[in-house]
């Protein structure tokens, strides 16, 4: 997989388990923290201002999410994640992750987010200057 966005995801000590391996629910984290990494980049142009969690406009919400763990990762400062987006819809669109460390891919996986109206709190359809952002990015 070729993925044009990827960032560093601090790997912390409360994110080992009994076992001395990430934990399995680590990973929606780290994908979280990728996804929004992805946003403010693409989207926001640098800013995080618009996925805060107060005041209107376009919010997003997970609608599914799945992994796929390749092997674990040990005690190590930081994986990185790739992100992309795939394709849009009218609505919603997913996101594909691949975590690595330094020997390689430990996981995959793919999330769809929702675009909702904040204020109604209801699905609406993906903005176009998100739609434009993400093209652009993704697919020029």
């Amino acid at each position: 997989m070729s993925f044009e966005f990827t960032t560093a995801v601090d790997v912390r000590y409360d994110d080992l388990d009994t076992y001395g391996h990430v934990n399995n629910v680590r990973y929606g984290t780290y994908f979280e923290e990728a996804r929004i990494d992805y946003l403010a980049e693409v989207v926001g142009r640098g800013d995080r201002s618009f996925l805060a969690a107060d005041g209107e406009g376009t919010g997003i919400v997970v609608a599914n999410l799945e992994i796929d763990y390749e092997r674990p990762v040990r005690s190590v400062d930081s994986v990185t994640v790739g992100v992309r987006v795939p394709n849009l819809g009218t609505k919603s669109f997913p996101f594909e992750y691949e975590v690595r460390d330094e020997a390689g891919v430990v996981a995959t996986g793919e999330s769809t987010q929702v675009t909702y109206d904040r204020e109604a709190e209801a699905p609406q359809a993906i903005p176009d200057d998100w739609r434009d952002a993400i093209s652009q990015f993704e697919w020029q």
